[in-house]
C-alpha cells in the first residue's frame, strides 16, 4: 500500500509548500517513488501540467522537486480568485465554474469525488505521496465539507503533521490552540508536528517542545531553521511579494506595478535572482520610480479590474512619463492586453464592465472570448533570436498594426506585438525571462555584460539545498517510517 502523509498549518503561509517540495527532493535523492498531492489550492499562480491544464505552480515545482512529470491530479481543485468574493474553479485542469465564497462552500462536497480519484491517480505506482493542506484546520467554520484539510485527511484515511511558524510568534499557542479547537475525530489524525522558520540557537526552545507535549501529547519531529536556500524557489503567494526585498545595488532597476489581481508574478523570479537588477514591487499608494530603465506589466486575472485599478493609482501617467523619458516596457499575458488602445468584454467573462480604454502603448486591441488556451509551448524571440520556452494561459484574442510585427514565435504561430520604435513589447508567453539566452541579450541591451545565471539549474540546486538541510534537522526515524513497509 503506498504510504502517503499530509502536512497541515496552524495557520496560512507557514512554509507548507517549501516543506513538501524539499521532502519530495529528499525522498527522490534516496530513490524513493515520490509525488505530491495539493487537494484544493487557490492561487492565481497556475502552471500548465505535462498531461495538459492547469495546476497551481507550486505542485509543479513540487512535482519537478519529485523529478517526475506534473499532472493536473497532483491539483485536482485550483481556486484562481477572479474579485475580493469570487473565483474561477478548476478542476482536474479543466475551467468547472465560477463562485463566490459563500455559494462554493455549498459546491465542495460536489468536489470530493474529484480530489478522492485524482489522490488514487497519484498514489498508483508510487512509494510515497506527500500531501499540502490549504489554510488550516482550526478554521472550524469551514469544516463543513471540508475538501482541503481533515475532511480530507479523514475521508482518505491520511495521518497528519502540523506545520507551525515560530518566526510569526505564538507558535505553542497556535499547535495547543489547535489540538484543542480539533473535534477527536479530526485530532486522531494528527502524528506530530514541525516547528518552522526557527532563527537561532534550537537548543533554546526545548522547553517549548516539552510544553507542546504536555498539552498534546504530540511529538515533535523536527525543528526546522530559517531556510536561506528557499528564496532562491519561486514564490507560490503574492502575499509574500509584501516582503520581497528591495533597494538592491543593482545596475538596472525594473519597476513591476502589483496588480490586485496579479498572475503568475513568478515570470519575475529569474529576474530577482539576477545581481545586475534591481527589481522594485510598486505597491498601492505609491509611484513607480522615475529610474527605471524597463517597466513590467505581470500577467493578471481581471484584466479589466486591473486596468481600473492601475488608473485609480495613476501608474498609467507613471508609464506613459516613462516612455517618454525613453524607457521600455514589456507586457506579459494580461499586461500584453493592457497595452493595447481598448479591452473588450462582451459576454462580462470577468465582470460587469464590458470594455475599458488601455494604455494606447501599442497599436492593438483585445476582445475577451469564453475559450481559455491552455498549452505548453516552445518559442523563438524575435527579437533576439533565441530560444524560448513557456507556457500560455489566457482568454481573450488580441490584433491590431502592431502584431504584424510579432515579438515571439510559439509553436510557429506569430505572437504578441511590438511598437515601431521597438521599445514597447507585449507577449502571451509566461516564461519570458526563464530563457537565461534571452536574459542575457535583453539585459546586454542594457549595456548589462557579463555571464548569465542558469535560472533552472539554479532552482534544482536549491531544492538539493532544502533537502539536504531538512534531512540534517528532521527526526530520522520519522523519516524512515513514512516509507517504512
Amino acid at each position: 500500500m503506498t504510504k502517503a502523509i499530509m502536512l497541515q498549518g496552524t495557520g496560512s503561509d507557514v512554509g507548507k509548500t517549501v516543506l513538501v517540495a524539499g521532502l519530495c527532493r529528499l525522498f527522490a535523492n534516496r530513490g524513493v517513488r515520490v509525488r505530491p498531492f495539493k487537494p484544493q489550492n487557490m492561487s492565481n499562480n497556475a502552471a500548465v501540467a505535462e498531461d495538459g491544464g492547469e495546476i497551481g505552480r507550486a505542485q509543479w515545482l513540487q512535482s519537478l522537486a519529485s523529478r517526475v512529470p506534473s499532472s493536473v491530479h497532483m491539483n485536482p481543485v485550483l481556486l484562481k480568485p477572479q474579485s475580493e468574493t469570487g473565483s474561477q474553479i478548476i478542476v482536474q485542469g479543466k475551467v468547472w465554474g465560477h463562485a463566490k465564497g459563500r455559494d462554493y462552500q455549498a459546491l465542495k462536497p460536489q468536489l470530493l469525488g474529484a480530489v478522492l480519484e485524482s489522490f488514487a491517480t497519484m498514489r498508483a505506482g508510487t512509494d510515497l505521496v506527500i500531501v499540502e493542506g490549504a489554510g488550516s484546520p482550526a478554521e472550524i467554520n469551514l469544516r463543513c465539507g471540508d475538501i482541503a484539510n481533515m475532511g480530507f485527511a479523514t475521508r482518505a484515511n491520511v495521518p497528519v503533521v502540523l506545520v507551525g511558524d515560530i518566526d510569526r510568534g505564538g507558535v505553542i499557542a497556535s499547535l495547543v490552540g489547535t489540538y484543542h479547537i480539533l473535534p477527536e475525530e479530526d485530532r486522531r489524525m494528527i502524528r506530530g508536528y514541525l516547528i518552522n522558520k526557527f532563527r537561532g540557537d534550537i537548543s533554546l526552545f526545548g522547553e517549548g517542545i516539552e510544553a507542546i507535549g504536555s498539552f498534546t501529547g504530540w511529538k515533535c519531529h523536527g525543528v526546522v531553521p530559517w531556510l536561506k536556500a528557499a528564496a532562491r524557489l519561486p514564490a507560490e503567494d503574492s502575499v509574500v511579494l509584501e516582503r520581497l526585498a528591495r533597494g538592491s545595488s543593482g545596475a538596472l532597476k525594473v519597476a513591476v506595478p502589483v496588480l490586485s489581481r496579479i498572475a503568475n508574478f513568478d515570470d519575475l523570479d529569474p529576474l530577482r535572482a539576477e545581481p545586475d537588477i534591481d527589481l522594485v514591487f510598486v505597491r498601492a499608494g505609491e509611484r513607480l520610480p522615475a529610474d527605471a530603465g524597463l517597466v513590467v506589466l505581470p500577467g493578471s486575472k481581471s484584466t479589466i479590474g486591473d486596468l481600473l485599478d492601475l488608473r485609480e493609482q495613476g501608474w498609467d501617467r507613471d508609464i506613459a512619463a516613462h516612455v517618454r523619458r525613453g524607457g521600455r516596457v514589456i507586457g506579459i499575458c494580461g499586461g500584453y492586453q493592457m497595452l493595447g488602445h481598448t479591452v473588450r468584454d462582451p459576454l462580462g467573462i470577468e465582470g460587469s464592465v464590458t470594455e475599458t480604454p488601455g494604455l494606447g502603448l501599442l497599436d492593438i486591441e483585445t476582445e475577451m472570448a469564453p475559450e481559455k488556451t491552455v498549452r505548453n509551448s516552445t518559442a523563438v524571440s524575435k527579437e533576439y533570436d533565441v530560444p524560448l520556452s513557456g507556457y500560455e494561459i489566457h482568454l481573450g484574442v488580441t490584433c491590431g498594426p502592431d502584431s504584424e510585427r510579432p515579438s515571439t514565435v510559439i509553436d510557429g504561430r506569430p505572437d504578441g506585438a511590438v511598437s515601431p520604435d521597438g521599445r514597447v513589447m507585449g507577449t502571451y508567453l509566461h516564461g519570458l525571462f526563464g530563457s537565461d539566452a534571452y536574459r542575457a541579450r535583453l539585459l546586454a541591451s542594457f549595456g548589462l555584460s557579463g555571464e548569465r545565471m542558469n535560472y533552472r539549474a539554479s532552482v534544482d540546486a536549491a531544492l538539493d539545498d532544502v533537502a539536504a538541510e531538512l534531512e540534517s534537522v528532521l527526526d530520522p526515524a520519522w523519516l524512515d517510517s513514512l516509507v517504512a513497509a
